[in-house]
């Protein structure tokens, strides 16, 4: 028996494969999570000096991008070894400090590694061998790493919420969450309903509410998983949100007017749908 069809005949051996799977994308998810808004920025900053004709930066900034410089650490600038970048693993054995200088590494690194492998690992035990499992894994962790950078940046790129509205309407023309006709609709309606609560919000208040990334990431899940979806994961990451953001102010006395990231209950939402759409639906009915 191949290694496949042990995959198609062992439920079991599937999960874990993509549990692995989802620790080694786990940690280009910290890359990307780190690396991408400051490309961005850069980015940001030459447009920006082109536009108001200034000079060049003196001296020049290095490169950047998602695979140079390698990985180092940020207080001693020690390179990190092979060993010690193994997935979840190498923090454990380091005990989450630098080799070289012993400074204390962000728990970022293992808890986002961690979390890609149980997405994986559930989206393998619900949709099996299937022609959902890839597109499945795709989005969690898309989702995730977005929901990273909004926690640590209040941004969500571009880059990577447009990408996701296109792969939802491709992958509609193959049926496989939903059809042409319903992630049309739910790219529009997810987009239009968003922008619509920030336009009255902004009218009455004066204030802006949320990001523009809120609403192309809504109209992404839209696409992925049809207008009929939209409710409940508009539902679950306003209550969820709103909770959290209660808490923070009765708890630790967070001021009510810092902006509190959307992105992340979006995308918590938009993955429940991915998992358990059908019983949450059901759920809401009753």
């Amino acid at each position: 028996m191949s290694f496949i069809e042990a995959l198609r005949a062992e439920p079991a051996a599937l999960v874990a494969v993509c549990a692995l799977l989802g620790l080694v994308v786990g940690s280009f998810l910290n890359v990307i999570s780190l690396r991408l808004p400051r490309m961005m920025e850069a980015t940001w900053r030459s447009e920006a000096r082109m536009i108001l004709e200034l000079p060049a930066e003196d001296p020049a900034p290095a490169p950047l991008s998602l695979s140079s410089p390698p990985s180092r650490c940020p207080s001693c600038g020690a390179a990190i070894r092979p060993w010690h970048n193994v997935p979840l693993f190498g923090w454990l054995w380091l005990r989450g400090r630098c080799a070289d200088c012993r400074a204390p590494i962000s728990a970022q690194y293992p808890l986002v590694e961690l979390a890609s492998g149980l997405l994986a690992a559930a989206c393998a035990w619900r949709f099996g061998w299937s022609p959902q499992l890839v597109p499945a894994l795709g989005l969690s962790w898309v989702l995730l790493a977005l929901s990273v950078i909004d926690l640590r940046e209040q941004l969500l790129p571009d880059s990577m919420t447009l990408p996701l509205v296109w792969a939802g309407l491709l992958l509609s023309c193959f049926g496989v969450f939903t059809n042409p006709r319903a992630s049309i609709a739910g790219a529009a309606f997810g987009y239009l309903s968003l922008r619509g609560i920030y336009e009255l919000y902004k009218l009455l208040t004066g204030k802006e509410g949320m990001g523009h990334g809120d609403f192309k990431l809504l109209a992404a899940l839209g696409a992925w998983f049809g207008a009929a979806a939209l409710p409940m994961i508009i539902l679950l990451s306003s209550l969820v949100g709103s909770a959290v953001g209660i808490g923070l102010i009765a708890l630790r006395g967070r001021d009510r007017n810092i902006p509190i990231s959307f992105g992340p209950y979006l995308a918590g939402a938009g993955w429940l749908t991915l998992v358990w759409g059908e019983a949450l639906r059901n759920l809401v009915k009753l």
